[in-house]
């Protein structure tokens, strides 16, 4: 290295020289060659010890001597939620005289969890909601003759089907169980949130044992 006294040299008039001998094809200096001070915590490292950043010497020496003394940077973990964690409450919704699909909007939200902070598409988060009055859920327009509901037995001949006037008189807990299951996912997961649902036809349920509370539900009567 050339007798120069870089200590006389402020770091510009250094980082300056240091580009100008690496433009003119001249050895690459090291650190201790350029006088950069090293922090007596850290102890002496070598050029292959030090980060990217300072072992690129053709850089600024003021930037080659921070980032040897840059600690590791410290991340935050995501927090995902466990089944252990889940509690779950029990909500009561008196779906008479409301909408079908509003109404099974709400219930596949409590279903699902997405009213929790905590709430993971990979976890079940939800609750369990027991619906009341289903005979008396209503549909808008025409939709009680245009709605139909299909089912196959999967042989030739086998495919059914029924209104939603039909299938609400003959078994009305199975038009909100329809409606619902086709909000959730489609996979194992879904199937475990729909067995949180407790639909009746009438205002009364077995859950009492439960302590269920009234879900309030901002929607509009049909009709009203």
């Amino acid at each position: 290295m050339p007798n120069i006294d870089v200590s006389a040299l402020d770091w510009h008039a250094v980082r300056s020289l240091v580009r100008s001998a690496v433009g003119l094809g001249l050895p690459r200096w090291t650190d201790e060659e350029l006088g950069v001070p090293i922090d007596p915590r850290r102890g002496h490292m070598t050029d292959l010890e030090k980060p990217r950043q300072a072992r690129n010497i053709g850089g600024s020496p003021r930037s080659n001597a921070v980032w040897a003394r840059v600690p590791p940077m410290k991340t935050n973990r995501t927090y995902s939620p466990k089944a252990a964690d889940v509690t779950r409450q029990w909500w009561v919704i008196d779906a008479g005289g409301l909408p079908l699909g509003r109404v099974a909007t709400e219930i596949a939200t409590l279903l699902r969890g997405k009213h929790k902070p905590i709430f993971a598409p990979h976890v079940d988060t939800g609750d369990f909601v027991i619906v009341v009055n289903a005979a008396e859920v209503e549909v808008t327009s025409q939709k009680s003759q245009e709605k139909i509901y299909y089912r196959y037995s999967g042989y030739p001949g086998g495919l059914k089907a029924e209104s939603f006037e039909n299938l609400k008189a003959r078994r009305p807990e199975a038009v909100i169980e329809r409606a619902v299951r086709g909000m959730l996912p489609k996979n194992k997961l879904g199937r475990q949130m729909i067995r949180k649902l407790k639909v009746y036809a009438a205002a009364d349920h077995p859950h009492e044992a439960q302590q269920p509370l009234p879900y309030p539900l901002d929607l509009r009567k049909v009709g009203a």
